[in-house]
């Protein structure tokens, strides 16, 4: 008797093992792809759009956010920050301060990852609570995301459309991450820009040294500091 009990009670485990797996390969997205009409990636506003963007994407450094907030306050300028989920959940009174000062938050994912290797339900799953986070953070629906790296593929682009979300690229990077070099940062930001550009930064030490003078030249050759959507029109 005793031996058939725990047969049985063997079985039970077995079986419950066999649906938790069958119901985790199903929800994970396996390798089902969910294909369908997407809005393309915004790499700019056009020549005719409002001005120019700084975009700042954020998953460190959160001292050098502080300073970018109040460097952008001196020139009066806007930008639009793209958080991390992971960074925002362990930096709530950063986030808010970002959007109390006039700044436009978007989405950057949860856990920085390679959102062109993922399908389509691995997408969401990405970028979802991201956006339920923030949402819960600053209390308004968040419209933009920005794919970490730049990495995306066609599933990205399907996942932000049933999402609500506009996928933003840019124009031109500063490649601040790599490069320590104030005047080559200033230089990726500024040479023969124009009016609708939406120019990648992130919040490192030579960022924050190069900032100002950015802005200056910006501002003083007739262009105005806008947020992402302000450049779109919206």
């Amino acid at each position: 008797m005793k031996n058939k009990l725990t047969a049985i009670v063997v079985n039970v485990i077995l079986c419950a093992i066999i649906v938790a797996t069958c119901v985790v390969g199903f929800a994970g997205g396996g390798a089902v792809e969910v294909s369908g009409e997407h809005d393309e990636p915004y790499y700019s506003a056009g020549e005719s759009a409002a001005g120019v963007s700084l975009m700042f994407n954020v998953y460190q450094n959160t001292a050098n956010v502080y300073k970018i907030l109040d460097i952008l306050d001196v020139y009066g300028a806007k930008a639009t920050f793209f958080l991390g989920g992971s960074w925002a959940d362990d930096n709530v009174d950063c986030t808010r301060e970002i959007a109390k000062r006039g700044h436009e938050i978007g989405s950057h994912g949860y856990f920085h990852k390679d959102h062109s290797k993922m399908n389509y339900r691995q997408n969401i799953d990405e970028i979802s609570p991201s956006l339920k986070l923030l949402n819960a953070i600053l209390n308004f629906e968040i419209s933009l995301f920005a794919p970490p790296s730049g990495a995306f593929n066609d599933s990205t682009l399907s996942a932000c459309s049933a999402l609500g979300l506009k996928t933003i690229m840019w124009s031109r990077d500063t490649i601040d991450w790599r490069d320590s070099d104030v005047d080559l940062i200033y230089g990726r930001a500024t040479k023969n820009i124009s009016s609708g550009e939406f120019v990648l930064m992130h919040p490192m030490d030579v960022t924050v040294s190069a900032l100002p003078d950015i802005l200056s030249y910006i501002t003083k050759n007739g262009l105005t500091l806008v947020t992402v959507s302000q450049n779109l029109g919206e």
